[in-house]
């Protein structure tokens, strides 16, 4: 697939090697760890101190022996480990969030992060001002 781009937690690649197999996005061996930091070791996938173990049974699910070696689908391991993400099929950019277990823990106090917003007319408005407060806050987009 020529052209794709991908935005992992913030850093953009382009991998060379990247093919795109309905919706799932399979990276060649070195561009995965190019591209994400995760490795493909004989205990699992592992990037830094964290390994995740590779289930017998959704083996063939994120590795494939290609023409090309072997190849594994990014997205399929996205969803293992609950990391969310997004593909723009028209121009080829799929986005990658952060795994479940740093999101997930990001939930667990109940309190929104801090952001700072403009109103419609340009005043910029603070999470933080209106702590101690009830709020209801609508976020609106057109794509």
């Amino acid at each position: 697939m020529a052209g794709a781009t991908l935005l992992y937690q913030g850093t953009e690649y382009h991998p060379e090697g990247a093919r795109l197999d309905g919706d799932e996005l399979w990276l060649t061996l070195p561009d995965l760890t190019s591209a994400t930091g995760w490795e493909l070791k004989p205990e699992g996938v592992c990037k830094d101190e964290i390994c995740v173990p590779v289930p017998a049974a959704r083996r063939s699910a994120l590795i494939h022996e290609g023409a090309s070696g072997s190849e594994f689908d990014v997205t399929e391991f996205a969803r293992l480990i609950e990391q969310p993400f997004a593909h723009d099929e028209k121009h080829g950019v799929w986005d990658f969030g952060p795994p479940g277990w740093e999101w997930k823990t990001r939930l667990a106090s109940r309190e929104a992060p801090e952001f700072a917003l403009p109103d419609l007319t340009g005043h910029v408005h603070t999470l933080s001002r209106l702590r101690g407060n009830k709020i209801f806050l609508l976020f609106w987009a057109t794509w």
